[in-house]
């Protein structure tokens, strides 16, 4: 039984008192640096304890094997008072080479083991995740722990016989997820491999359920390692597992004993998606324009789902655009930025991002572009730093590179695509898909349906392939997602016609895998961007 948050961490000398003295060996540290998102990349031993140790009790540690701490940073069902932790302590400890682990003991199965007097409520299990995660976003940040830190749930064992229990843990950890992604914090998951862990692998590829991004397992076999039989190698893969594989005993570095579990890391931050992140908050995100009022719309992404309970209106008055596309950051002011055709004129318009809206927008284009058609992001193809855009010419079939230039405009276009391009529709750029370092792009063959990826070189595409069967034309508003799972690849979106359901298609590098389901309701939104 996993007994970490409840038991009283015990720290004492063997000989000496340890005390803030240069005869303990412990100096204070000069001025540190600010906090970075924790754990960090690291491979290697840890250790937590109840209670945040002394900075000089973990500078007396620094002669141990060990160099990431786990620390119980908030949650009502919390062990230990913290006397030690401060934001202070958290940038002592990093600018010392310490890597934290924040470890957040909230609310417990309704049927938990252990002793833990704040339970789920598995009517409203999904209310109190949010509300929990909430509250360790407020937590995390009174410590300096910035966004993009990894925030673990302890959720201690709990029986397996108990059905409402279980699916009352899974919609919590789902919607603690999702929040904390929402504030652009990670999240990581702690619990036995029988209770709290078999769940979450049984759920992993669950529709709908917004998985944990770490996962910290408890197995007391005292095997430094993040594999084990019971775990998919590709869940939670590549780095993002811990293991706490010893639990309480006394361990003594520096003449300084705490009593301590023993753990093995092996993590590594997640990728920000690269492109198509309009809010900045890490995750790729989709815009779309309702047809009834002609609204553009945000719907952010939290890496398993679209948020449509969360979406806000940008701005509006875009029934008059017959393209809306977002071309990236073209102004350069670190916010993602729309350009959009208007049907009446033909002019071309571009349309400052802030991460909430729009800033006064710019005509960038006048009249002509009209007879272009599937106008699309190709992101800085051409590398001069600046995105960039692709679109086909109606009357000869041609494909053009309109390159982003200084002074928000863009310059000559260029052919990198000679005839036969009026056989193509829904142009997507994909990013750098196959990872060659070229921006590459997707197109449907109209005539069967068939999806093809045009991989990028110098001055034009590599020689096609398919990476799509058939059955594409049933498909509308293809578009680049970014890196939308934050996986490392770079993903593909789309809505079902006769659905209107959206669906993820993730890339690994190569092709495109099975599709996820990443909303419903979008029969009367389009485009999609």
């Amino acid at each position: 039984m996993v007994v970490r948050p409840g038991r009283r961490a015990l720290l004492t000398v063997s000989s000496v008192l340890v005390l803030v003295t240069a005869s303990a060996g412990w100096a204070a540290p000069a001025a540190a640096a600010a906090p970075s998102a924790q754990p960090g990349s690291f491979t290697g031993y840890g250790f937590d304890a109840c209670t945040a140790p002394s900075s000089a009790a973990m500078q007396a540690w620094l002669s141990s094997p060990y160099r990431a701490v786990g620390v119980y940073f908030g949650g009502n069902n919390r062990g230990c008072a913290q006397p030690n932790l401060t934001a202070a302590w958290v940038a002592e400890q990093q600018a010392a080479g310490w890597h934290l682990i924040p470890l957040y003991v909230g609310p417990q199965a309704s049927c938990t083991t252990s002793n833990k007097r704040y339970r789920i409520d598995d009517t409203q299990a999904a209310a109190q995740g949010r509300a929990t995660a909430e509250d360790a976003v407020t937590q995390a940040r009174s410590l300096g722990l910035p966004a993009d830190s990894v925030l673990i749930y302890d959720m201690e064992a709990y029986r397996t016989d108990d059905a409402a229990c279980r699916e009352g843990v899974l919609s919590f950890m789902s919607a603690w997820t999702a929040r904390l992604h929402d504030n652009g914090y990670l999240s990581g998951f702690y619990s036995s491999m029988s209770s709290g862990v078999a769940d979450q692998v049984n759920a992993y590829n669950r529709a709908g359920y917004v998985r944990p991004d770490y996962l910290d397992f408890a197995r007391w076999d005292q095997v430094a390692t993040v594999t084990d039989a019971a775990l998919p190698a590709g869940y939670w893969s590549p780095r993002r597992r811990i293991k706490q594989y010893r639990g309480d005993h006394d361990e003594t570095w520096g003449g300084v004993t705490i009593n301590i579990d023993n753990d093995y890391l092996d993590v590594a931050p997640l990728p920000r998606t690269g492109f198509a992140d309009f809010d900045a908050s890490g995750w790729s995100d989709l815009l779309a324009r309702t047809t009834s009022g002609g609204a553009l719309v945000l719907y952010p992404g939290n890496g398993t789902l679209l948020d449509t309970a969360a979406a806000r209106t940008l701005s509006g008055g875009w029934s008059a655009m017959s393209a809306i596309i977002r071309i990236g950051d073209l102004n350069r002011d670190g916010r993602e930025d729309v350009v959009a055709r208007e049907s009446a004129t033909g002019d071309l318009w571009f349309y400052p991002g802030t991460g909430s809206g729009f800033g006064t927008r710019k005509r960038i284009g006048i009249g002509g572009w009209n007879g272009m058609r599937e106008l699309t992001a190709i992101g800085d193809f051409n590398r001069d730093g600046y995105p960039d855009l692709l679109a086909a010419k109606t009357s000869d079939g041609k494909l053009y590179l309109y390159p982003g230039a200084a002074g928000v405009t863009l310059g000559p276009r260029v052919v990198v695509g000679t005839g036969g391009w009026n056989t193509m529709s829904e142009l997507a750029g994909v990013g750098d898909f196959n990872a060659d370092g070229y921006q590459d792009f997707a197109a449907r063959l109209t005539s069967t349906g068939a999806l093809y990826l045009y991989p990028g070189r110098t001055g034009g595409f590599a020689a096609r392939r398919q990476i799509g069967i058939s059955g594409w034309n049933g498909m509308r508003d293809l578009v680049g997602a970014g890196d939308f799972n934050r996986d490392g690849r770079t993903d593909l979106a789309a809505v079902q016609t006769s659905t209107g359901y959206v669906f993820l298609y993730p890339g690994n590098g190569t092709t495109l895998q099975a599709r996820i389901r990443l909303a419903t309701g979008f029969t009367g939104r389009t485009p999609m961007a």
